[in-house]
């Protein structure tokens, strides 16, 4: 089973609270580069398009990644490797301020024949490169299957109206979507989740998640819908905890086809998001985008206890 991620490498400034005395903290991230790092961490075979600079930012990433087993294309080299500064509240939620451009011109590799593409974040909405992007994963779903993730930036959406079209377009094209409430909150503002997750499903998809942050998870299929706690951990930050998420959902249901996806039971999918919960909590239990490996996830389950946790 052979994973193919396109999508943007971002460093994240993670900055320290005013009056701690601590250095500032750069660690590898954008949402697909962690997704693949995920997927490479859980042993899967994951080959990454991205961009990245021949600079000292760019090779410490493409170092990162290459750690976990990520193989790399370059689909072209940026000025310099995008950044995003993180600021962190009292919680350890993060903020994110962006210097990014998104220019991928390349085509994914000949011979590369991915069982599953995986698209999301920045680079599936912001033009130039979001075109050769829609464009590969059309060309691509012909014979595997698609997952997306919008992982809303509103900084970079542009005019509401566009990134919402722009969002739906990718949504349609997926047999698998994750998002978080707060990027339907931002998509579709005042609406219930659950009422866009439906709308969402009408476009395409066999399978819709959500994520809530503390409050957990759900999932929506034609014919389920599953809601699962979150395990309670004490947080150190959530950068990364919704790619964590997405590389163990990912992992779990690989090599399932369209068919199989849409016909998920309740409890493939309560385990699937009790799953895919331990791993989230793992990453924001430790600073950065930092998720498990199988070993550490199968610990995480058994310690959050998830296998008896509650679904409805």
């Amino acid at each position: 089973m052979s994973f193919l991620v396109i999508g943007e490498c971002v460093a994240d400034i993670v900055r320290a609270p005013v009056g701690s005395g601590a250095a500032d903290r750069l660690h590898p991230g954008g949402s697909p580069a962690n997704v693949a790092y995920g997927l490479g961490r859980l042993g899967r075979d994951v080959t990454l398009l991205t961009q990245l600079a021949d600079d000292p930012t760019g090779r410490r990433i493409g170092a990162h990644l290459r750690s976990a087993g990520v193989r790399v294309e370059i689909g072209g080299a940026p000025v310099r490797t995008p950044s995003a500064v993180v600021g962190l509240d009292a919680d350890g939620r993060a903020t994110y301020t962006f210097d990014i451009a998104w220019s991928l011109a390349a085509p994914v590799p000949a011979g590369l024949a991915p069982d599953h593409v995986h698209i999301g974040s920045v680079a599936a909405v912001t033009a130039p490169g979001a075109d050769t992007v829609l464009a590969e994963t059309e060309r691509l779903r012909d014979r595997a299957t698609v997952s997306y993730d919008p992982n809303v930036r509103p900084a970079l959406m542009g005019e509401h109206g566009a990134a919402v079209a722009r969002v739906e377009r990718c949504v349609a094209l997926a047999d698998l979507v994750k998002a978080s409430d707060e990027d339907l909150a931002w998509l579709h503002p005042g609406e219930d989740p659950r009422a866009v997750a439906a709308r969402w499903l009408a476009l395409g998809p066999a399978v819709v998640l959500v994520t809530r942050g503390a409050e957990g998870s759900f999932a929506l299929t034609r014919r389920e819908e599953v809601t699962v706690d979150a395990p309670r951990v004490a947080v150190v930050d959530t950068v990364g905890a919704g790619d964590s998420f997405m590389s163990a959902v990912l992992d779990t249901l690989a090599g399932r086809g369209r068919e199989e996806l849409g016909a998920l039971g309740a409890e493939s999918l309560a385990g699937l998001l009790r799953r895919a919960g331990a791993a989230a909590a793992v990453t924001v239990s430790r600073a950065g985008a930092q998720p498990p490996d199988r070993s550490e996830l199968d610990a995480a389950e058994a310690l959050f206890g998830l296998r008896s946790g509650r679904a409805s």
